[in-house]
Order: C-alpha cells, then structure tokens, then sequence
C-alpha cells in the first residue's frame, strides 16, 4: 500500500510537467548511477523511449538524441562548442549543429586521415531519420571494429589500406567483356567482380554475384530478393594462429600479367609485411551455403583453416529451403524426407518439384551456411570468388524449384517433377514427356559459373540442338521451372514417334568430347581442378543410380496416365542411351567418383 501511495504521489507531482522536465529528470537519474560504464537499464529505455516521442527542435535536443546514439553504440561522445564528437578506436564523427537544432556538416575521420565529408549521414541526421542514422553508424562502427591492442589495430588498419589499393587495381585489368548487360557483366564477369572503393563512411565491398536481368524482371516465379545481388565486404578478423599480412603493395609496378590475364603477384616474404593475430576476411552478404568439397577448396585456395566447429552442416536443399521464406509457407510434406514444392508460371501452368529428402543426405550434398571466408593475400580474391559465383549458380538453379509463389485458387498442378543429385555440381530432373507413357530424365552439368550442359535422355530421337538449346536458356535464367516450361513446350510441338530409336552414339561420343564441358576446368587463380561426380553403374539395358529412379511419390500423387498404364515400361531407354548416358557422364567428369 506504502508503494503504490508513493506512486500515485509521483504521477500527480509530474502530471503537469513537460516532456522536457520529465527528460531532463531521467537523465538527472542516470548521472547519479554508480557504475558509469552501465548505467541503469531501465532509465535507458526510459530516455530511448523519450527521446522517439520528443520533437527535436533545439540543439541541446539534438546534442542529447546524439549522446543515447554514441552510448548504444559502445562509442564515446564529447561537445565543443556547436559541434559533438563520436569517437572510437580508429575513427571519429564530427557533427556540426545550428540553433534550431539541424545540422550544418557531418564529418567521418579514419585513423591518420583528415576528417571527410559523409553526404549520406548528414541527409539521415537532416531528415530526423535516427533510427536509420543509428543502423548506419553501427554499420561503420562494426568496419573500423578491428581486434587487437592500440599498435595491432594501427598496423592491420594499414594493411587492410593496402589490400584495397591492390584489389582496387585488381579490378581494373583490361578484359573481354561477355554479357550485353554492362553491370551484369562487370558483377559475373568482372576480375574479381564489380569493386565499389571504401568510403570513409563504408568498406570496400565486391559484388561478385547476381542473378540474370531476365529473371530478375519475370513474374514467373519468386525470387529471394536477399539472393538477388551477392556481395562480399573485405575487412580483417581476429584469428586463432599468426599470419603474415601484406604492409605494402604486393603488385609490382608495371605489373606482369601471367597466361589468363591476371598480375603476377609477390610473396609476401618478398615484400613489407607483418605476423599479426588476425586474416583478411570476405564477409558475405547474404551468406552463400557452400557443399563439402567446395569447402575444401575454398581452404585450398587461401590456406587458412575454417574451424568445423563454426560451420554447421545440413543438406544443401535445407539451407536454400530456410533462406527462403516462401518455401517455408507453400512447401508441402510428402513423408518425413521428401517434400513437394509448387511454382505458378505464366500462363497459369504450375509445377510441382519433388525434392526427396533420403538422395540429398548423402555426404557431397552436405553444405554448410558461410557468413565469411578468411584469407591472407589479394591473389586468393579472385580465386575464392570465382568458386564462390560457382557455387551460387546451383544455388540459383535448385532455389528456382524450392522458392515458390502462392498458387492461385483453384489451380491444379499440370506437370510433376523430381530434383535428385548426381554429383556436387550435378543433378538430374526426372518428368513426364507429353504425350507418352515413359518418364525423361535432363541431366544438368554445372561446369562452372559461366557453362551449364544440358543432356535430355528417354525422350524421343536424339536431338543435340535441343540439348544446346536447353542449356543456353539455362544459363541464361539460371531457372529450373522456366527452363522445363520451354522444353516441355519443345517436346509437345515433336511429331510423335518412338521412344527409343537407333542412335548413331558412336558420333554422339564423338561430340560430347568435342564439347566445352570438361572435366577440367581452369579456375581463376590458373590451377586446373577436376570436375566430380557421379559414377552410373548397370547392364546394357538398364540405368542404375538417381538419375534413373521412379518420381518417389504415391500412386495417387502420379499423373493419371502413369497410374492407368501399370503395366507401361516407364524406362524405355535402350543400349544405346546407356551408352550415350556413359559417355555424356564421362566427359563431364561423372564417372571419376564411383567408379
């Protein structure tokens, strides 16, 4: 009763204050704490709370919005004159007031820089935008965020300088340039991707990945929009073991370009540099799920080791299912494994896309989310973000059948197909051709970022322009459901004829060796790796392995001419598709790992 007089005494004493008295009072209280570097949590939410419902109208007002902001940020504050310091470790910000509480100027100062201009953060300061102003100064607090002692953080700010001015120059080597598009050219193509140089006020960032202007304009299907444009941002992180760090230009001038056109680059013991606690890192935006052998070479590529205890493993179609947030909501449980995915195309066609859960559990499917990749020198960038962009193509293409729309109402599922892996740059789509009792199998081939093959088997007479033609419109929209809605559309417009004629497979051989699509491919960095992948195993009239599995549904989940046709031979593939299979598989590099 005592407690609750006392309170009603406090609300009548202060029911006729102002905002202001009630503000001032607050921050009276928290200058009365006794432990200054934490003050008392609920007077901090208090004055937070105030100070979203006081009209910032004066610069004592003003002074005071800045004051909580540098204090949630963990950074000091101090006040000469019209003008309020935010400081931290190495870098500070200047904002100049006027009278009425706007703002004239705003300043950001690097460590040993002269204090620069920041348009963006005076118009977010100038328009009352402080929660934007605050998320943007956390932002800059977290790049300037450097580990280590006052003489370490000097040191490795110096180095990270230099490792910008080398990827900076990086950039801007002389190349062919591939795609009509400049900016799509310059983000996929582009040495190391498109560079956008570290401001006082930002870092340096790279976008190194972005999906097709096609894509990204169609309303066929929907697009994570976080996946749209990658983009990594080069700063340095603290490191379990010592590493030697660049403290000058590893570049020689003029530089000497080797075979593929990049620069021949120092070792770092042949130059400045440094042993210090800490590694460059990539920090990835969004982060990328990388499968097991990618992993490998990405620790290959720069030889630093990614601590397995930070990495947390799941099989590849999960992390692209939880980075999607349409997934969660119209992903349909077939069993406890296997899921059912539906995407509407135009023309008000759906596709359902099978993904079991038991073929993707097997060990090269297994991925792990990568929020970082750490390195040591600018030689590793282009390398490391060349399999980076690899990796983000099969992301894209099984994203494509597990992202889906809403389906409108009363809409019927037309077509049915099912995603299994081959290998941890392959998969295959299992279907059923129109106008047949038999299912096709398209065999998908990721050679690397920039080549998709395509290999269409169990659906008529070969045909290698459509196999061509399927593989240009899959690299071009890195869509899986658009790419099946053009080749379905091919295969209804074909005479009917039969399934499984002669095929002349030795010429067919001869062409698939012929073709682009080798195992061996040349990787930025001019190493050469081998595609890997999965072997086929059976006799001369059968297929084994996924590629050749039934669509693992029920039979009332199969098409109706499936389910009336039980006695129909759904794998109508002759001797000579085995061996055309083989072969398509052995160029490709399918064969090496389960043989």
């Amino acid at each position: 009763m005592k407690g609750k007089s006392m309170i009603s005494k406090l609300r009548l004493k202060f029911a006729g204050k102002s905002w202001n008295d009630t503000f001032q009072l607050v921050r009276r209280c928290m200058e009365k704490t006794r432990d200054e570097s934490k003050p008392c949590e609920p007077l901090v939410r208090s004055l937070e709370r105030l100070q979203d419902e006081f009209n910032v109208s004066s610069m004592n007002t003003m002074r005071h919005r800045l004051e909580i902001i540098a204090k949630q940020q963990g950074m000091g504050f101090h006040i000469t004159d019209n003008t309020c310091y935010l400081t931290a470790d190495l870098f500070y910000l200047e904002v100049v007031l006027v009278a009425c509480g706007g703002v004239e100027e705003v300043k950001v100062a690097p460590q040993g820089a002269p204090p620069a201009s920041s348009e963006s953060l005076l118009q977010l300061l100038r328009s009352k935008n402080f929660a934007e102003f605050s998320m943007k100064l956390s932002s800059l607090f977290t790049q300037y965020n450097i580990p280590g002692d006052s003489e370490t953080k000097l040191k490795l700010f110096a180095s990270l300088q230099h490792l910008g001015k080398d990827l900076q120059q990086l950039s801007h080597l002389p190349r062919t340039q591939k795609d009509c598009d400049p900016q799509m050219d310059m983000v996929n193509n582009g040495r190391i991707g498109c560079l956008i140089a570290g401001k006082d006020d930002s870092p340096l960032t790279i976008e190194f990945f972005m999906t097709p202007t096609d894509l990204k304009k169609s309303d066929s299907q929907a697009t994570d929009p976080r996946s749209a444009v990658h983009v990594a941002q080069v700063t340095v992180g603290v490191s379990d073991l010592a590493h030697k760090l660049q403290m000058a230009s590893v570049i020689p001038q003029p530089p000497q370009l080797d075979p593929q056109g990049y620069p021949v680059f120092l070792p770092l013991v042949e130059g400045p540099h440094e042993t210090l606690p800490a590694c460059f890192l990539l920090k990835l935006q969004p982060p990328v799920p990388v499968v097991t052998s990618f992993v490998k070479k990405l620790i290959q590529i720069t030889d630093v080791t990614v601590a397995d205890v930070d990495l947390q493993w799941a099989p590849l179609p999960q992390h692209l299912m939880r980075g999607s947030a349409s997934a969660n909501h119209h992903g349909e449980t077939l069993d406890e494994q296997d899921t059912v995915f539906t995407v509407p195309l135009p023309g008000g066609v759906m596709h359902s896309y099978i993904v079991p859960g038991a073929a993707w559990q097997a060990p090269a499917q297994r991925a792990t989310l990568m929020d970082s990749v750490p390195f040591t020198h600018p030689a590793h960038v282009p390398a490391a973000l060349e399999l980076l962009r690899h990796q983000c193509v099969i992301n894209a293409l099984l994203r494509s059948c597990v992202t889906s729309q809403s389906a409108r109402p009363g809409s019927v599922c037309d077509l049915r197909f099912e995603v299994l892996p081959e290998s941890d740059t392959s998969f295959s789509v299992t279907f059923h051709p129109p106008g047949t009792d038999s299912l096709a199998v398209l065999l998908v081939n990721v050679c690397d970022s920039h080549q998709i093959s395509c290999r269409l088997f169990g659906a008529g007479p070969c045909d290698l322009s459509m196999d061509e033609h399927v593989s240009t419109v899959m690299t071009r929209c890195l869509s899986v459901p658009v790419t099946l809605s053009s080749l379905y559309s091919q295969l209804g417009e074909r005479p009917s004829a039969s399934l499984s004629p002669a095929r002349p497979a030795a010429t067919e051989a001869a062409n698939d060796h012929s073709s682009p699509s080798s195992a061996a491919v040349t990787e930025a960095n001019g190493t050469v790796t081998e595609s890997q992948g999965a072997a086929v195993a059976g006799d001369s009239s059968s297929v084994s392995g996924s590629a050749c599995y039934a669509m693992s549904v029920a039979n009332d989940e199969l098409l109706p001419e499936i389910n009336t046709s039980p006695a129909a031979n759904l794998y109508t593939f002759s001797a000579e598709d085995v061996d055309v299979f083989s072969q398509w598989m052995s160029s490709n590099g399918e064969l090496s790992k389960l043989s």
